[in-house]
């Protein structure tokens, strides 16, 4: 195992800047998940840590050694893609057991560490089969499988779930963690589903046109975004995000939002009467109260979702569809004009024209 450093790295393709002047330490045994919309640097990231991309400026290292001009194989590094890149024509063991056999390690040493990480993936009655004959779950394992018997001082992930059905991401996400709990490698995972990186890792970098927006614990960015831009991606169903001015009634701080409704805010010092801002808010956060409770507005019901555990509702706030999510059971149909009040403790402000979080 080893830490990762990553100072003032630059990528560049002609006149095109995809990672411009990015620096990152990962600790070693982390599990770290870049999360980002496509093409915001995040695989880019994840290949020149592999050396499969040239680094145009910074460094990057492994453990105590540089590797910007060491080869791939030479970093000591096992890569999970996205398409598990098997061998069609090898079996499960000497897909698992190839890169040792090119190491040239003896027979012996190889049979025990596939069948070692076999055990560890539940793949020891597979080890005789072909890629064709698995399904997808089992080619994702048997990628995996690849990787852990290189004993390697990293792991990367390139969206390694992203080929599986919904229910198979699950049942992979549990065994991803469970794999880091048990061998405690450091780990990078580039993945687009921030429900993949909140569920995995122990910190996530939220990345934006090459650069780091914000990092963070998973519930460090999800509590306390510090742009809108990270409020807005990081959640499913995102946060509510209500542009508006700032305005004072009897002592208190209130929104008058672009949309219509007037919306207590949270007590905050600095603002300033006509500061224009972005109120944000989870969905979770907004409860169903009567009308004339404190901070109560009114919505009318758009879309109601339920799940069973929970129910999500889309609801008109004046011209603007806003979500929310009931944990309890309510009755409600559509088109019902319903009164909410938003948890203020758990709320974010944000300046409207820099984007960055005021409190």
């Amino acid at each position: 195992m080893a830490a990762i450093e990553i100072r003032n790295v630059q990528k560049s393709y002609g006149n095109l800047q995809v990672i411009d002047g990015l620096s990152l330490d990962i600790e070693d045994g982390q599990f770290v998940a870049l999360v980002g919309p496509s093409g915001c640097g995040k695989s880019t990231l994840l290949r020149m840590i592999s050396g499969l991309e040239d680094i145009t400026d910074g460094e990057i290292s492994i453990g105590d050694r540089l590797i910007n001009n060491v080869a791939p194989k030479d970093r000591d590094i096992a890569m999970v893609f996205q398409d598990y890149a098997l061998y069609p024509h090898m079996t499960v063991a000497k897909n698992m057991g190839f890169a040792l056999k090119l190491a040239g390690e003896s027979k012996e040493a190889i049979a025990d560490r596939v069948h070692r990480s076999a055990k560890i993936l539940d793949l020891t009655d597979y080890l005789d089969r072909y890629p064709k004959q698995l399904s997808g779950g089992q080619r994702q394992r048997v990628a995996m499988g690849r990787a852990i018997v290189r004993d390697p001082q990293v792991f990367l992930f390139d969206e390694p779930l992203s080929n599986l059905d919904a229910k198979l991401r699950v049942q992979m996400r549990a065994e991803i963690k469970e794999l880091h709990q048990r061998l405690a490698t450091t780990t990078v995972f580039v993945t687009h589903d921030q429900i993949e990186a909140m569920t995995l890792a122990d910190k996530i970098v939220v990345m934006n046109g090459g650069r780091i927006e914000q990092l963070g614990t998973p519930l460090e960015l999800y509590d306390q975004p510090e742009s809108l831009f990270v409020a807005g991606f990081i959640g499913s169903p995102p946060m509510n995000l209500i542009h508006g001015s700032v305005g004072f009634e009897r002592g208190r701080a209130v929104l008058a939002s672009d949309h219509g409704p007037v919306l207590l805010l949270p007590d905050a010092q600095t603002l300033t009467q006509g500061q224009r801002i972005v109120f944000g808010f989870r969905p979770e956060h907004l409860h169903i109260v009567a009308d004339e409770a404190e901070g109560a507005f009114d919505c009318i019901l758009n879309v109601i979702e339920p799940t069973g555990a929970e129910t999500q509702v889309n609801a008109w706030f004046g011209p603007k569809l806003i979500t929310a999510v009931f944990r309890e059971r309510h009755d409600l149909s559509l088109r019902q004009k319903i009164w909410l009040n938003i948890d203020l403790r758990r709320t974010v402000l944000f300046d409207e024209a820099t984007g960055l979080r005021v409190r």
